[in-house]
């Protein structure tokens, strides 16, 4: 490898990267508030928290380093246009050849590792994420009521409270609100226990001397029924028996199936190492800047190129899962629009250089 591409690819690798740190900070910040509130609502215990963060944060790598790639390849090409290097190695002679080498030896390991982490990793983490939650919600189930807490269960259909609890374990001055529909039923009483099943299915709540209300809020019929002993059955959320989501199945899941919602799936993760290819042939001309430009002078070209890109992947995406466009077709014709995009970006200059010269004779 010759001085000047050594050079181009460590400018290039040095923007990537730091666009990509930032990026993953960013994403790393919002899947943080995310899982941070489905805890609250959830009642997570904190030994889960940080799994489900790191799991929910390795699934969308993958979508990161493609535009990290675009941005890198803009940013450093814009540096070196801005201080008149890339004039000047051009006016050495470097073609077009030397300065696309140095570009595919950085795109081409990132787009192993873009297909390596949507094929395998997001998949694995994807069902790793669901079975700790599964786990998690189950542990949070499993744990006693704490006196002057509030405990949602089913969904938060059903809402406990109790004051304080005697040595024994059973809850003293103890309140519950159950909501079906328009109709809530609102129980106090001055003791109860609460009990869970040995394979932890089934969870109730035995009440001692306590009321009833029952009724819809805003109505003024009511009924009220006292009581010695009442016994309240608390759902558990079947946390263990669930189908797999499509994000994750494996490869060969998606491949051997003719469900349209599972070949969508496949396309988009073929599609993702495609699109790192497709933007990187789009982020060299998108670099290129005229004189007198500044160095970020093309950056939201490139951002908004990739917001294009992506979302019409996505609905693309959602078009194949309804069967609104063939399978044959899949989302090809989405990479088939920007590969002739960045044909025209190539072939443009050649163009204008020709004419001019053409004038000029």
């Amino acid at each position: 490898m010759r001085i000047l591409q050594r050079y181009l690819l460590r400018e290039m690798t040095l923007n990537f990267v730091g666009v990509t740190v930032l990026l993953f900070a960013i994403l790393f910040v919002n899947q943080v508030g995310s899982v941070l509130a489905r805890a609250a609502q959830l009642q997570y215990q904190s030994g889960f928290v940080l799994e489900l963060i790191g799991l929910g944060a390795a699934q969308n790598v993958a979508i990161l380093l493609p535009i990290s790639l675009l941005l890198g390849i803009v940013l450093a090409f814009g540096r070196l246009y801005h201080d008149s290097e890339m004039v000047a190695a051009q006016a050495c002679g470097v073609g077009v050849r030397r300065v696309a080498a140095a570009v595919w030896l950085l795109a081409v390991p990132v787009t192993i590792v873009v297909a390596l982490l949507n094929f395998e990793l997001a998949p694995r983490a994807a069902g790793a994420e669901a079975d700790l939650r599964s786990a998690a919600l189950r542990a949070g189930l499993l744990a006693p009521i704490e006196p002057g807490r509030f405990r949602s269960f089913a969904g938060g259909r059903t809402v406990v409270y109790a004051r304080a609890a005697d040595p024994q374990g059973d809850l003293i001055d103890v309140f519950v609100k159950r909501g079906e529909g328009a109709v809530v039923e609102t129980t106090v009483a001055r003791r109860a226990h609460y009990a869970m099943s040995s394979d932890g299915e089934n969870e109730t709540i035995t009440l001692y001397r306590g009321e009833r209300i029952e009724g819809t809020p805003g109505s003024a019929r009511y009924r009220i029924m006292r009581f010695d002993e009442q016994l309240i059955p608390l759902r558990t959320p079947e946390a263990s028996r669930r189908a797999p989501r499509l994000d994750e199945l494996g490869m060969r899941a998606l491949v051997e199936s003719a469900d349209p919602r599972l070949q969508a799936e496949l396309q988009w993760r073929l599609g993702l190492p495609v699109m790192t290819l497709v933007i990187t042939a789009l982020a060299v001309p998108l670099g290129r800047l005229r004189p007198r430009q500044g160095r970020y002078a093309h950056v939201w070209m490139a951002v908004l190129v990739f917001a294009f890109y992506a979302n019409l992947a996505l609905a693309g995406r959602s078009w194949l899962a309804h069967g609104q466009t063939p399978l044959w077709l899949g989302l090809w014709w989405v990479h088939a629009i920007f590969v002739l995009a960045a044909f025209i970006a190539a072939v443009l200059p050649w163009l204008q250089r020709q004419r001019a010269q053409h004038r000029a004779d």
